[in-house]
């Protein structure tokens, strides 16, 4: 769920900003109504709180002696306030997490070993995601949410400029088997028709961009890394992307910006992550690389539009799609152990995660759970199968280890200058990795 998708006190001001909804019982209390035990329960999209509350509802009826109250923290926020209300003791009793952020708490008994708690007769749960939370030996998250990556396109686009949106491929320089930086020439248009490469192209006047390039972590540059045989990360966790590999990868990337002007500037996708999906709803970019975290973004904003989805691009180690996924975590320092255990076990069920994928929040945890998601957008007409494909694929992980974010924080500006061109991809790379395996020290 993206998008990737996504770090000093917090005053009250923020505090107020938490919208707080009762999934069961508006007056619910810590200690509960009506002697109930009261099991909290904090997330950061709201999209997904109607979801939880049905899921809740069925759980209450199923334990009448527990109720569930749901606390929304915008992602602003929310990782702010999660070290503060860890170490005060405010912390929910079971919360949402992601790869990048349950490792250090993990390490220091903050969590709850889910695995015991749940015990070892459970639905099936999407494998790559298990993998994420599985630390020494252990798992400590609950699979709720996962994306993988595709590529939406612009069907009015793809089909006059006839690209086979299905055989799409990227070689280092646009070599041998590349067919990628063709249909992205042919895509890509200036207000006078021309296309890049052409006499007159003015890519200061583009009317349509080819291929969304950019330092987009989870949709791009890691799925491109991947595919060119480069390790974002050590066995160790260090990070290892500055490689020759790495650099035919995050080289074609910046390519396609600044040299082939096939894809927006790095100065406006820099600064938004979301200007690339802004471009394709509103039918300024043919090819959009992401997940099924913009699915309904899309479906809503892209009016006029008529678009599909199809694999990710290949590279030259085939297709290999990032899975990240949302888990649950329960805090060790619950008053309510036995209830957060009940709680942790429900949302690792079926029927617990089903109103997730009836409403189309997002793929759920639970594989028997899945075809209801995919049900919902095919009655949208929207054929989710490509993301699908591609968590059965070949994957690669996101950023784990418990001092990861620090890593990816220091070395972000630096790839970001490269990715604009103010430092060349050689030398950027390698200040990059040094300045993210420093940050993690």
């Amino acid at each position: 769920m993206n998008r990737s998708r996504r770090t000093a006190a917090i005053t009250a001001a923020l505090a107020v900003a938490a919208l707080v909804l009762s999934a069961c019982s508006p007056a619910a209390e810590q200690d509960g109504s009506g002697g109930k035990t009261t099991v909290t329960f904090r997330l950061w999209d709201e999209k997904a709180v109607s979801a939880y509350k049905a899921s809740f509802k069925k759980f209450t009826e199923k334990n009448p002696g527990i109720d569930v109250r749901v606390e929304v923290v915008p992602w602003e926020q929310y990782w702010k306030r999660l070290p503060l209300d860890v170490s005060s003791g405010d912390m929910a009793d079971v919360y949402w997490t992601n790869s990048s952020n349950f490792a250090q708490y993990a390490d220091s008994g903050d969590i709850m070993d889910a695995g015991q708690a749940v015990g070892a007769d459970h639905d099936e749960w999407q494998k790559p995601v298990v993998d994420l939370y599985t630390r020494k030996g252990k798992l400590w998250g609950v699979p709720q949410l996962w994306d993988s990556i595709g590529l939406y396109y612009n069907k009015s686009l793809v089909g006059a400029a006839g690209v086979d949106v299905r055989s799409l491929a990227w070689a280092p320089h646009g070599g041998q088997g590349d067919t990628l930086l063709s249909a992205a020439r042919k895509l890509t248009v200036d207000a006078a028709g021309r296309h890049p490469g052409e006499a007159g192209f003015d890519a200061s006047h583009t009317k349509v961009y080819g291929f969304n390039a950019q330092a987009d972590m989870q949709a791009v540059y890691l799925p491109f890394l991947a595919e060119a045989g480069a390790d974002y990360q050590s066995p160790s966790g260090q990070f290892a992307f500055a490689s020759s590999a790495g650099e035919d990868a995050i080289g074609y990337l910046v390519d396609m910006i600044s040299k082939h002007r096939v894809a927006p500037p790095a100065a406006d996708t820099n600064t938004s992550a979301d200007a690339t999906r802004d471009l394709f709803v509103q039918g300024k970019l043919a090819l959009y690389q992401s997940g099924p975290y913009n699915l309904k973004t899309i479906a809503e904003s892209a009016k006029g539009v008529d678009w599909g989805l199809a694999p990710l691009v290949a590279g030259p180690k085939g297709r290999l799609s990032t899975v990240h996924g949302v888990a649950a975590v329960g805090n060790a320092k619950t008053k309510h152990k036995e209830a957060t255990a009940k709680v942790l076990a429900w949302l690792g069920t079926r029927q617990g995660q089903l109103p997730l994928a009836e409403q189309g929040v997002s793929f759920p945890g639970v594989v028997s759970a899945q075809g209801a998601f995919v049900d919902y957008w095919k009655a949208k007409g929207v054929d989710v199968s490509a993301f699908v494909e591609a968590a059965r694929g070949r994957t690669v992980r996101p950023p784990v280890g418990p001092k990861v974010n620090a890593g990816t924080n220091a070395y972000t500006p630096i790839l970001l200058d490269v990715f604009s061109g103010a430092r060349p991809v050689p030398e950027g790379l390698k200040q990059a990795q040094n300045a993210g395996n420093a940050g993690m020290k």
